[in-house]
Order: structure tokens, then C-alpha cells, then sequence
């Protein structure tokens, strides 16, 4: 008889998932749908209509989420999302309601970053890879007047919603 290895991560999961809480998961679920093209995967859904567990899948990720409690405060995240086109995703994030907090820039290290802030409190830092940069050159780059300008620019964003 052999003996079959367990993986410690399940198919299709990465070693880190990212969970978010908050007070609409039902909103939050149709926003990362229309925004990003999230695939849901799961959803547990009480009696009251508040949503226990839900699971969706952006790109090769997956992202939890359910409706927090008084137990559970809200714990808005932040979220890298690396896609083929960040532009395109950054508007079509604007579109489906989010707000910008920093435009599509150019960085010393090679990707071209916004960031944008969903109706439910998460910051999302979209990302595509525009130039490969080794450490020389991102050292070099890292010291014109361009990307000093551009990293003073999008370390000014608001990260945090003000209440």
C-alpha cells in the first residue's frame, strides 16, 4: 500500500491568503467582480443575510472576506494586484466605484503603480511590470530627478481613510 503525501497548501490556494472584514461583503464581492474580474469561489450566507465566509479568486490569488461582528471590527487591507495592464484595470476600478488615491506612475524599480481605495475601505495597489531592473539600475534610477519626484508623489497618498 503507499502512502499518499498531503500537500500543506490546498490546489489551487498560495501559501498566504489575504482575508478582509468588514460591513458589506455582499457589496464587496459584486466590487471585486466588476473591477478586477474576481471569480467567486465560495460563500456562506446566514439567516440574516450577513455573509459568514466567501472566497473569490483574482488572477491566481485567492482573497476571504465575510461580514465582521462587534467581536469582529472591520480590518480594511491592503492589496497588491499585479495585472497585464494597470491602466486599464485602475479605470475600470473607477468605474466600478472605487477613488483614486495615487494616478498610474512610473517607478525606479520598473512597475507602473496606482493606488485606489474600494467603497469598502481597502486600498488596492495596482501594478504592471513595465521595464526589468536589475539592483545597478534600480539604484541608478532610483536617484534622477523623475522617480524621486514620482516616489515623493505616491508615498503622499492617503492611505488611510479619514473618519
Amino acid at each position: 500500500m503507499t502512502e499518499k503525501t498531503i500537500s500543506p497548501v490546498p490546489p489551487g490556494y498560495t501559501t498566504v491568503t489575504p482575508w478582509i472584514i468588514g460591513r458589506n461583503t455582499d457589496g464587496l464581492l459584486a466590487f471585486v467582480h466588476e473591477a478586477f474580474g474576481a471569480e467567486e469561489l465560495a460563500r456562506v450566507q446566514g439567516p440574516d443575510g450577513t455573509i459568514g465566509h466567501a472566497e473569490v479568486r483574482i488572477g491566481d490569488a485567492v482573497v476571504m472576506m465575510f461580514d465582521g461582528t462587534v467581536d469582529w471590527p472591520d480590518t480594511p487591507a491592503f492589496l497588491r494586484l499585479y495585472v497585464p495592464d494597470g491602466d486599464a484595470v485602475f479605470t475600470g476600478a473607477l468605474a466600478a466605484g472605487a477613488t483614486a488615491v495615487t494616478a498610474m506612475t512610473e517607478m525606479f524599480w520598473g512597475d507602473r503603480v496606482g493606488r485606489v481605495r474600494d467603497p469598502y475601505g481597502n486600498l488596492w495597489w495596482i501594478q504592471t511590470r513595465v521595464a526589468e531592473v536589475d539592483a545597478q539600475e534600480a539604484e541608478r534610477r532610483a536617484g534622477q530627478p523623475e522617480f524621486i519626484a514620482a516616489m515623493e508623489y505616491v508615498t503622499s497618498g492617503e492611505f488611510v481613510r479619514s473618519t
